[in-house]
């Protein structure tokens, strides 16, 4: 058994960091001692019990009651399931507005451009056409006349940001939910990274807009509990205002000679490992312990906020107003691509965004509570990034690589020819990356966004390929 672990600590050895604050995406890190043994010890207590059935698991029908009750009690009230993930909670609001409207043969959803994929996902999915209408151009909220006008027959749902993932920006919930009530459509609010955090900042004093059902419209809202309660991946919580407009995505099924199938969410089986642990971690940090947690993230907010705007050359994009930052450059003096590899030789991950309508490429940065403390290094390390990627000057993409890229289909892209552009790019077939990776991230921010997409579906389908 030690043995066993032993290689899987190996394995382990190549990740990103998921404690210390160097990894400014993906993970979620309080801080705090021992919450980690809290929550794998509650994990394991609970994660043979099988949601599916929540007469013969009653202890989960429980915890998933408390974490829908503690949600509710954030955000406004209504009641709730408990999902996988911010992804699966923004599928079922999408599934349960179509559903509940059976007269509308092509239903469609209206969204700010700049709202999470996960709603394109649940229009692909859901054959429901989304509309995407654009942001304001300088601070990349939600233009809520657009969004109103682009509200027709065939809209079940409209979407809006609390906050937005790439610029941290909440969008304007309350004339965007006007604007949908008067055409008695549903209004869903992301707020899975907002939700558990947004309004402690309000008892902080930080002036953050009503986005719950505090406002008039709203019909839905979506919290993660793996964000910013801090809790084991992968926890969320879907809201709807009432029992009726979430009973479009629950499903039942008596047409088999087996048990009547009975789902709240897409998933049917369901191990009770993942509540259990959130529970646990809800109960131990409790309401001053995720006060405190948000008074450290908005601090190391503010503080890297500010010495963002001192490094010359950089600048942090919008007013955001939570906990993400997203961070351009200045001048074409140097590239952020070269910046991304710089400050990963420094210990620090960065996520870079392409750039998209009037939102330049940036660098993305996931702020939580442990990050405080370390505002000081994490600048300093940005800082000498920079200076080094000045030093290095602009990538260089070889020009018979881009020229092959330019001739490429998305509709039509053939395995070999994929195989043809990674040899050119000197690249394996493997999977394998380069340690740097800004020729490569170059590379695809010159490809339009439907190859960019084909391209990495292809890669991704690489690496996942069963080991010899």
């Amino acid at each position: 058994m030690s043995d066993i672990l032993g290689e899987l600590r190996a394995l382990r050895a190549g990740d990103l960091p998921t404690h210390g604050g160097h990894t400014l995406a993906y993970v979620y890190d309080s801080g705090l001692d021992g919450l980690d043994e809290l929550a794998a010890a509650a994990y394991a207590l609970a994660s043979s019990a099988n949601g599916l059935d929540p007469t013969a698991f009653p202890s989960l029908l429980r915890m998933e009651n408390d974490l829908v009750a503690a949600a509710a009690r954030l955000l406004g009230g209504g009641v709730g399931s408990v999902t996988s993930g911010g992804t699966e909670s923004c599928l079922l609001a999408v599934l349960a507005a179509r559903e509940a409207r059976p007269d509308i043969a092509e239903p469609s959803i209206v969204l700010p451009s700049t709202a999470h994929a996960a709603f394109h996902k649940a229009a692909h999915l859901f054959r429901v056409r989304a509309v995407a209408v654009p942001v304001d151009p300088v601070t990349f909220r939600a233009d809520p006349g657009a969004m109103a006008a682009a509200i027709d027959d065939s809209t079940v749902l409209v979407v809006a940001s609390a906050p937005s993932y790439a610029h941290g920006v909440i969008d304007p919930i309350a004339p965007v939910a006007a604007a949908a009530a008067r055409r008695g459509v549903r209004m869903h609010v992301d707020a899975c990274i907002g939700g558990w955090v947004l309004p402690y900042f309000r008892r902080l004093g930080r002036p953050v807009p009503e986005f719950g059902f505090g406002v008039e419209g709203v019909t839905s809202i979506s919290v993660d509990l793996h964000k910013y309660a801090y809790c084991p991946k992968g926890v969320s919580v879907l809201l709807h205002a009432d029992a009726g407009l979430r009973r479009g995505h629950y499903f039942a099924s008596a047409r088999w000679p087996g048990y009547t199938m009975l789902n709240t969410t897409i998933q049917s089986t369901r191990s009770g490992g993942p509540p259990a642990a959130a529970w646990a971690v809800l109960r131990h940090i409790g309401d001053e312990g995720y006060l405190r947690l948000a008074e450290h993230t908005l601090d190391a907010v503010r503080r890297l906020r500010e010495g963002i705007a001192r490094i010359n050359g950089l600048r942090v994009l919008g007013e955001p107003e939570s906990t993400l930052l997203a961070v351009a450059a200045t001048d074409d003096g140097f590239d952020l691509f070269t910046v991304a590899d710089e400050m990963r030789e420094r210990g620090w991950y960065v996520q870079p965004q392409f750039a998209f309508e009037t939102s330049p490429m940036n660098l993305h940065l996931t702020v939580t509570a442990a990050n405080r403390g370390s505002e000081a290094q994490f600048l300093a390390d940005l800082a000498t990034s920079v200076d080094a990627a000045r030093e290095r000057g602009p990538v260089e993409v070889d020009p018979d690589v881009a020229a092959f890229v330019a001739t490429l289909d998305p509709d039509t892209l053939t395995s070999e020819q994929f195989a043809g552009l990674l040899a050119a790019a000197g690249l394996s077939g493997g999977g394998a990356l380069p340690a740097r990776m800004a020729e490569i991230n170059t590379l695809l921010a010159q490809a339009r966004p439907a190859l960019r997409e084909r391209l990495l579906l292809e890669f991704l389908g690489g690496l996942y390929q069963p080991t010899s």
